[in-house]
């Protein structure tokens, strides 16, 4: 919607301000317009303002702790953000499931399968959620790689942004026609 291209373009001006060299691979990759699941590494907060750039109509799913933050959660809510309260599953069935009864799953939506920022050099163990919500609304998968985002700002440290590029590349997507919930784990 409105805000979200709001956001992204806000996004875009950020990075540049910062001193980003900012670049997007693969977008031809996925069909303008056509709802996906984007399913990106996540290594630094600094992967939030680069898939706002890289990506303007998707939605994101987010941890629901980052709702109480005074700045962040009136901005996320604002951008329709779904959150995902990780200590009680249901709800965040209940929240992907409505998200997911919208016309065309409601559009792309955008979460983050290692649910959490993983240290250098490593991948979390991928929870469910993306992967259920992309079997049954059957939308594509596309994985997303974020490259050099943990060089630009490292995980942990919100202040020590350093000046450098980041590439956010759209992979193909893996399609889910004619799979069911019991082929999430594949």
């Amino acid at each position: 919607g409105h805000a979200a291209r709001i956001a992204s373009r806000g996004a875009r001006r950020l990075v540049g301000a910062l001193g980003v060299r900012f670049e997007v691979l693969g977008l031809e990759k996925v069909s303008p317009g056509a709802a996906c699941v984007f399913t990106p590494n996540h290594r630094s907060h600094f992967d939030i303002p680069a898939l706002l750039a890289a990506l303007p109509s998707a939605r994101f799913a987010a941890k629901q702790e980052l709702f109480a933050q005074p700045l962040l959660g009136p901005v996320m809510r604002a951008l329709g953000i779904i959150p995902i309260d990780r200590e009680r599953p249901e709800l965040a069935k209940r929240a992907l499931d409505e998200a997911a009864l919208r016309p065309g799953g409601g559009g792309s939506l955008l979460i983050f399968p290692e649910g959490d920022e993983a240290a250098p050099g490593e991948m979390l163990p991928f929870k469910a959620g993306a992967f259920v919500f992309a079997l049954r609304t059957g939308l594509p998968v596309v994985p997303v790689a974020i490259h050099n985002s943990a060089a630009i700002l490292p995980r942990g440290d919100a202040l020590a942004i350093s000046a450098g590029r980041v590439v956010v590349e759209i992979l193909a997507p893996i399609q889910t026609h004619g799979l069911t919930i019991e082929d999430r784990a594949r």
